[in-house]
This record gives structure tokens, sequence and C-alpha cells, in this order.
């Protein structure tokens, strides 16, 4: 097959663009640089085995090294999604390091990306490996922002602990509550997210490699099945182990699901709030208007200062992708047969997107909208006020019936519980100050009870 003379890729390369190309997307940068950190390590490795030249060994660390400084980025063309289980990513990665690893070596020695390159490595352990070292190193700037998130939700709550709000159970009135226990739910549902997302990592650190084809680890030394991994760690600087059934860990995708359902469940999350948030800063004559968000960009092309909830918005549609890339990272792992699963393009592509989107959303939502956003206070306390259900207080004094009594008349009158207890002399004064009060009205512990005035 005709190559342009300028390219350091292979017929394997090429084929791949003429059977897969249909848009400008490549395989993540960040899989192919772990790729060419698994051949430095590899070639270390079979050196010590001594199955490969020291000279050729030598000239492959320095073909990876000239790579890791992006000299090459042009070279590493394939299509993001591409059948094959990523053989074509890793015979792309293979041809570039031997055509560049040949400037260093006489022209009769050529390097083979096969022979030498490749020497002890199937794509089917070398691709998820990367992949996997690919996940765990954007973990750490998405394990940031989540809990930058989870803390400025705590700032947020300390600072609106006292403010009132009518709380809400199916979008109808319901109990009162204060911002900063809403807010404290928001801190305390992405600390829950960070422990999963902990959690679920773990399995991302065990690797198959030395596993070769199918997790038998044929075509490789006893010598290299056992220092692979470390091998890759020290070039790497990450912490990687070794699977104990390699047959096992070659097959079978369970470790990439596990982990996007943890950021599926991040995703929810983040939809969940977005959606409040966008509720409680509605209107601000017709809606609820107890949130200000801050004002970012024009809302309209049209109805002049009008605003929208864009962060909130935005939040909603990055939850929206993750969730869809779940779905398919779920159905890619089912769909894995027997001693292989041939779908790991698509589920890395779609779990390192997943990441570098919830990563990227959370950041710019709490530097432009959570750090501004501020409570009308005076919404919120009159809101509470004037809500009939706040009469649910008064159901151990007076009974459910007679309060649900109250409620009604309320409701269809348009006056508050306050005045109808006023006006009706069911209790002293003094008394349903003390049962409307904040602290009553928030389930905490008063002197009210059995108060009820008798006639």
């Amino acid at each position: 097959m005709a190559l342009p003379d300028e390219v350091l890729y292979g017929i394997h390369t090429k084929r791949a663009l003429g059977n897969f190309k249909i848009d400008s997307e490549a395989i993540s940068p960040l899989v192919i640089r772990n790729l060419v950190l698994i051949k430095r390590a590899a070639a270390q490795t079979n050196c010590e085995a001594q199955t490969l030249p020291a000279e050729r060994a030598l000239a492959i660390e320095q073909a990876c090294d000239a790579i890791l400084l992006h000299h090459y980025d042009d070279q590493f063309v394939v299509p993001a999604i591409q059948g094959g289980a990523g053989t074509s990513t890793n015979m792309n990665v293979n041809e570039v390091i031997a055509n560049v690893a040949n400037q260093y070596l006489a022209l009769h020695e050529r390097m083979h990306p096969n022979d030498d390159v490749n020497q002890a490595q199937s794509t089917n352990d070398t691709f998820p490996t990367a992949c996997k070292m690919a996940a765990l190193q954007l973990l750490p700037a998405l394990k940031q922002q989540l809990k930058h998130l989870s803390d400025s939700w705590l700032r947020k709550a300390f600072e609106y602990d006292d403010a009132l709000k009518l709380g809400r159970t199916q979008l109808q009135d319901a109990m009162p509550t204060t911002f900063g226990q809403s807010f404290r739910v928001y801190a305390s549902l992405f600390k829950r997210d960070l422990v999963r997302i902990n959690r679920a990592s773990q399995n991302l650190t065990t690797v198959n490699m030395g596993g070769t084809a199918i997790g038998t680890g044929v075509n490789a030394s006893q010598y290299y099945q056992q220092h692979i991994v470390t091998a890759i760690n020290r070039v790497a600087h990450l912490n990687l182990t070794q699977a104990t059934n390699l047959i096992d860990a070659t097959q079978n995708c369970d470790s990439f699901a596990e982990f996007s359902g943890a950021l599926k469940v991040l995703a929810v999350d983040l939809n969940k709030m977005a959606n409040d948030l966008r509720l409680l800063s509605s209107g601000p004559r017709a809606g609820l208007s107890e949130l200000k968000l801050p004002a970012r960009q024009a809302g309209s092309s049209i109805m002049p200062g009008k605003v929208n909830p864009v962060l909130p918005e935005f939040i909603n549609q990055v939850a929206f992708e993750v969730i869809g890339h779940d779905t398919t990272i779920t159905l890619a792992a089912e769909a894995g047969q027997l001693e292989l699963n041939a779908f790991e393009p698509v589920m890395i592509r779609d779990l390192l997107s997943s990441m570098t989107l919830l990563t990227g959303a959370i950041q710019r939502f709490i530097q432009n909208c959570l750090t501004d956003l501020t409570v009308d206070r005076e919404t919120g306390a009159q809101a509470v006020e004037a809500s009939p259900v706040i009469a649910t207080v008064l159901s151990p004094l007076i009974g459910y019936q007679q309060t649900t009594a109250l409620v009604h008349e309320a409701t269809d009158t348009g006056q508050t519980i306050r005045e109808l207890l006023l006006q009706k002399h069911l209790f002293r004064p003094a008394q349903i100050e003390q049962l409307l009060a904040p602290a009553s009205l928030l389930g905490r512990p008063s002197s009210h009870k059995n108060q009820v005035v008798n006639h």
C-alpha cells in the first residue's frame, strides 16, 4: 500500500483511516501517551529479559521520549471509534515508534513495529491498560473539583443558615426549612459522590499487562510477565497492580462499567441540583424568585433585559451527555463475547469524555454561578408566612380534622394561619407567636406542647 513520504505511520494506520474515519475525532491523546509509556517500559523489560537487543531497546526508548515531547502528535490519526478492539490504535503507535526509532539505528537494522516495538504485547493488554491509566490520570482533577463543589455549598449553608425557605414536595407547598439546611444537602450529596467515585476507581488500577492475546501470556517471557507492571509504574508514576486472573481481566470490562456508573450518579445528582436552582430562581416576577443567580449574559435576542439560568442549563446538558455515555458503556460492556470485548474504543472514548466534561462543568459552575449566588431572605420568609401548610404544627394540639378545616379556610379566604388563629382565639397571642416561630416550624424542640386554650 502506497503511503506519503512525510508520514511516519504505516499501512495498518492507513487502512484504519479508510475503514473508520467519519469525522476529525481521533483517539484521545492521553491514551496515545500512555501507550507510548507502555512501549517504553516494554522495551526496557524485554531488554532485561534478553529477548530484545540493547541497541534496539535504546532506540525505542529514544523514540518514545521524542514522542512524549509532542514532536509527532500529528502522526496519531486513528479515529476514536474503531473496529478491532483498539488494534488500529496500537498499530498506529507501533508504526510511528518504529519509524522514529529508525533514526537512531543504522539503515540495515530497521526497527519492526510488531517484532520489536510490540514484542511480548498484544492490543488486548496494552490498549485497556492505557485506557485505565488515562482515566486514573484524569481522576485527581475531577475529585478536586467535586470536593470544591461540596465545600462551596457548605460555605453557602453557613452564610444562609437562618434564611427561611418553604419546602416543597411534588412541587406543592410543604413544611418550612432553611436555605442553610438545603445547601447542606447538596454538600452531603456531592461528598457521597466523591466517596462513590473513589471506591469505583480502585478497580481501574488492576490491569492485564502480560496477558497478551487472551490472558494466557503467549509470546511473553516469564521475566516480562513478572516485571512489566513494575516497569510501567516506574515511567508513568502510577500504582497499577497486575490482575491475579489475566484471562478474566482481558475479556471483562466490568471495571469500566462500574466507574462509568459512579460518574452517571454524579451526573444525576448535578442534574437534580441544577433543576432546583432553575426553579428557585425562576421569575423574577412570575416565578419563585427565592434565589438570585448571577447574571452572566443576555438571555434573549429580542427581549431586552431578560436573564436566563445559563449555568444550571449548562450543567443539565453535561449531565444528559454523561448519562448517555454511561448507557453506551453499559451496552458495550454487556456486548463482549467470549475471550475479548471488541468495544473498548467507544467505552474509553465516552468514559474519558465524561470525566473531562464533569470536571470542566463543575469548575465553571462554581466560578460563574455558585460563588455569587444569593438568597432573597424576605421572599423566603414571606412564602413561609403565607403558606397554610404551616398549620401542620397545630395537629398535635387541636387534631388533624380541625387543622385541616383551618387550612381550607385559609386557602379559600386568602387569610394566613396566623390571622385565623388570632381571629378564632384558639390560642393566646404569645402562644401563637411561639407556635409559628421558626424554631417550631423547623421541628426544633419547644415548650408549646399541650398548651391549647380551653373554652
